[in-house]
């Protein structure tokens, strides 16, 4: 009777489009399905059902190869039942209100391999022969060698980047100020850089600029990455600005940096945000073993 009413209730009282009325009637009979097996009397009398019930059918389906997405879509279905019933039928206590839902997996960093990122830069050395091609070889550069942000980037003023001290002073988030510092090939390129914009704008206040003198934006800046990215033939499930970031605290792990050194690098407020980046090289490290060791490879003979 209760599920009756629930039913006409997002049928006929609510906005919810015919396919969601669909799916939400779907998923409650799938879970008076799992009921009639495991507690009868709540596939019939939604006032039986426990927050246990609930939990042992998001476990049954989880088991059943059912993804994160689906698993969420199916318990807010019940969720939105057991709201109803608590308020307009005085159904308590709300079975669905302690179970929590399924969370959703992070997807790993996208990075590129070492000899993608030194290929890259010194392809787009090879081609740095005026002011643009020059800027858009640091910008990669710079976003490679230092992990920063992109916002970061954009927001350098010229007196941010001291060549004698081989240091960058940037704005992260919260507005927190850190030094990073770059070495000296990026240094030369710095250098080579500044002389040309000095050359065709005089001094600028920012340090990176468009065309016309005026100061860049992110979106120039994402499309000069992907560009290069692209050009290359890199290999990697996003072609962004971040990537490169991604790409600097890998490579920096995979060659023996401390991790808090790599937190203070990249301005994670947080070392578990940085501890990422450890996943990373464990599933490197894990794809080489099983590539290279002879005891890792399941005989075939």
């Amino acid at each position: 009777m209760l599920y009756s009413l629930f039913y006409q209730y997002i049928r006929c009282e609510t906005t919810r489009s015919p396919h969601t009325v669909s799916a939400y009637r779907q998923a409650i009979e799938s879970f008076r399905t799992f009921c009639r097996t495991e507690h009868p009397a709540a596939a019939e009398d939604a006032a039986a059902v426990t927050a246990a019930d609930i939990r042992a059918w998001i476990a049954h389906l989880a088991a059943g190869g059912a993804s994160t997405a689906t698993l969420r879509l199916r318990l807010q279905s019940v969720r939105s039942l057991f709201n109803y019933l608590e308020a307009r039928h005085d159904v308590r206590p709300n079975p669905a209100a302690g179970v929590p839902a399924p969370r959703r997996a992070k997807p790993l960093p996208s990075f590129i391999r070492p000899d993608e990122s030194k290929s890259m830069i010194d392809f787009e050395l090879g081609h740095a022969d005026d002011f643009l091609s020059l800027r858009n070889t640091l910008i990669v550069d710079m976003l490679y060698s230092t992990g920063m942000r992109a916002a970061e980037l954009t927001g350098l003023r010229d007196t941010d980047v001291d060549l004698s001290a081989r240091e960058l002073k940037v704005l992260g988030k919260r507005n927190k100020e850190r030094m990073i510092p770059f070495g000296e090939e990026l240094a030369e390129l710095i250098a080579r850089y500044r002389e040309a914009r000095n050359s065709s704008f005089g001094r600028c206040d920012t340090f990176f600029v468009l065309a016309n003198g005026r100061p860049i934006y992110y979106k120039e800046v994402y499309r000069t990455v992907r560009a290069a990215l692209e050009e290359n033939g890199v290999h990697a499930t996003r072609l962004s600005p971040h990537t490169l970031r991604h790409s600097f605290a890998t490579d920096m792990l995979n060659n023996g940096s401390d991790l808090r050194a790599v937190q203070e690098l990249l301005g994670h407020a947080s070392l578990s945000t940085t501890q990422r980046y450890t996943h990373l090289t464990y599933r490197e490290l894990k794809q080489n073993y099983q590539q290279a060791h002879p005891r890792a490879q399941k005989n075939e003979n």
